[in-house]
């Protein structure tokens, strides 16, 4: 068997030619505006392996944000799911575990049976949760990029390319941030035990990287996104077809160097645009009487009724049927006697009726001639003269509005007692006025410390806001409407 040489970052690897089957690819972006720094065949289709798991937690945050699920939801393991094959959590085909601890299983250990079962129990099954991989592909520009599976296991047809998992790489950093501490876990705890992180080695031995994928397979070789932060300054890597994870590591360090050396210390910030919310897509999803939501849920194809002509309402025939004497006679008289007669009507659904006829039609009750009003009494005062000032000892109460979906905020920090966390928000207020301005500031007491809260934002300003605070290195979490 042949032998190859390489010569990384000053140490040479003896390989087995054998073993260098899989093709290489690598691209290096700066994370923070998106240009790309070096490429080498960042096009070419290749087996992805397990970086398929950035777009199935890529989608099971977006569900959870926008209600479809939620993270304590008690998901039941189905027999296609606990059959996986290694790298696996060994979960049980009946079992019932959170979701919160599948995430966890799925993005630290790369487990294959958390990412199935995540896929079916947002989506019902393994195909459907395919075809809504490769709708919020293309929908993020990962023009090169077809899903057949939740986990990156080979399948034919399964592929994607270094730049298209670049992409998805920086929008898990930057639209699901509140998430993106899993992917830098050296260990966490899985529900069923606790899993140690497939890229352990990698960020225990590269100066700021935390996060985010690996992925192996035979076919695939050695792949890995990472992500590395050093002052201001991000970088993402991408390798395809590495020989080994000591020799793929290396290869990333040298690529996250080359764009620490080319990416600018100053830079401004052009965060993704995140793909509109579709959800279920062609599926609409109806309630299920099942108590547990998420696990079960029925769905029917909407079938597509296309207007295929404008049609021209009919006129109306002949003179509208007269409405009931009462109301029509009695417009020009004295409002009194109006009144009166009214309160004798016996039935209470005749006059409603009449009523909605004059709302269609209301010239049918045209008055036969113009009444003239007649001159308010001297002695009679407006209201607004009269009126009288609130007493000085009235309460004004005033509250952030809450009109225009302001139920979202944010959480940047959570403090030993009220004033350290009143003085960080004022603080953090005066540096990011921009965005946070109008916001309320709240201290909110929990067990263990005091939350320092931005609240009454919409969902994109606390996003906006977010993404700039962390751009300022200060720790800051989106919150949704409770």
């Amino acid at each position: 068997m042949g032998l190859c040489m390489i010569l990384l970052t000053g140490l040479i690897w003896v390989v087995p030619l054998s073993v260098m089957a899989a093709p290489y690819a690598a691209m290096v972006i700066d994370a923070r505006s998106g240009e790309v720094l070096h490429s080498e065949n960042a096009d070419t289709r290749l087996h992805p392996a397990s970086l398929t798991k950035m777009m199935t937690l890529y989608i099971a945050f977006e569900a959870v944000q926008n209600g479809e699920i939620s993270m304590d939801t008690e998901v039941t393991i189905s027999r296609n799911a606990a059959a996986e094959p290694p790298s696996k959590l060994g979960l049980r085909a009946g079992q019932k575990i959170k979701l919160r601890y599948l995430v966890r299983a799925a993005a630290v250990k790369s487990a294959n049976d958390a990412a199935t079962a995540i896929g079916e129990a947002i989506m019902g099954s393994e195909a459907a949760f395919a075809r809504r991989m490769n709708r919020t592909a293309k929908a993020l520009g990962m023009t090169r990029t077809t899903f057949k599976n939740m986990h990156g296991l080979t399948e034919d047809g399964h592929l994607s390319t270094a730049r298209d998992m670049t992409i998805l790489g920086r929008h898990v950093l930057y639209d699901y941030p509140q998430y993106y501490n899993l992917f830098s876990r050296q260990s966490t705890d899985a529900g069923i035990k606790a899993v140690n992180n497939t890229n352990r080695r990698m960020l225990s031995s590269y100066r700021g990287a935390d996060g985010i994928k690996t992925g192996y397979t035979r076919a695939a070789g050695f792949n890995l996104v990472a992500s590395a932060e050093r002052g201001s300054e991000r970088i993402i890597a991408t390798v395809f077809g590495g020989n080994s994870t000591a020799s793929r590591n290396a290869q990333v360090a040298k690529l996250l160097d080359l764009g620490f050396e080319k990416a600018p210390s100053r830079v401004a910030f052009r965060a993704p645009s995140r793909p509109p919310y579709e959800g279920k897509g062609d599926l609409l999803i109806a309630k299920s009487s099942d108590p547990t939501p998420g696990t079960h849920a029925k769905s029917i194809r909407v079938a597509s009724a296309a207007v295929t002509q404008s049609l021209r309402p009919k006129a109306r025939g002949g003179a509208a049927e007269p409405l009931p004497d009462l109301l029509v006679a009695e417009v020009g008289k004295d409002i009194d006697a109006v009144l009166s007669a009214v309160q004798d009507v016996s039935s209470r659904n005749a006059v409603e009726t009449a009523v909605a006829a004059v709302a269609v039609d209301p010239g049918a009750v045209a008055p036969a001639q113009s009444v003239k009003p007649q001159r308010r009494p001297s002695e009679v005062i407006l209201a607004s003269v009269r009126a009288e000032p609130a007493p000085e000892s009235a309460e004004v109460v005033s509250r952030v509005s809450t009109s225009g979906g302001r139920h979202w905020g944010i959480n940047v920090g959570r403090y030993p007692s009220k004033y350290d966390a009143e003085k960080v928000l004022l603080k953090t207020a005066l540096a990011e006025m921009s965005t946070l301005d109008g916001t309320l500031r709240k201290v909110v007491a929990r067990n263990s410390g005091y939350d320092a809260n931005f609240m009454g934002m919409t969902r994109d300003s606390a996003d906006l806001a977010c993404r700039r605070l962390q751009a300022r290195q200060v720790t800051c979490f989106m919150i949704g409407p409770s």
